[in-house]
């Protein structure tokens, strides 16, 4: 199955298949557009520990299911600014 990326970011195998598990996430996911996407997975890629990685997984899954578009409380990707054109 063809998931979308981010801009900078690609999705992580262990997001990717949880995604294809939550029909309702995918959808979610499909809609936003591919910053929003960005923003879910370099915030899931920041994390440092594999508990909190799993923790932000599990939490992007529910809230895409729920239609939020964007993770709470995150000051937005920093990889972004660095391959910044113009």
């Amino acid at each position: 199955m063809n998931i979308s990326e981010g801009v900078v970011h690609t999705v992580p195998d262990d997001f990717k298949n949880q995604l294809q598990d939550n029909e309702s996430a995918l959808v979610t996911w499909e809609d936003i557009t591919p910053l929003a996407r960005n923003e879910w997975i370099c915030w899931i890629e920041d994390a440092k520990r594999e508990q909190t990685r799993d923790k932000r997984i599990r939490i992007a899954i529910e809230n895409l299911t729920l239609g939020k578009r964007r993770p709470c409380c995150w000051p937005g990707c920093p990889h972004r600014e660095k391959t910044r054109k113009g």
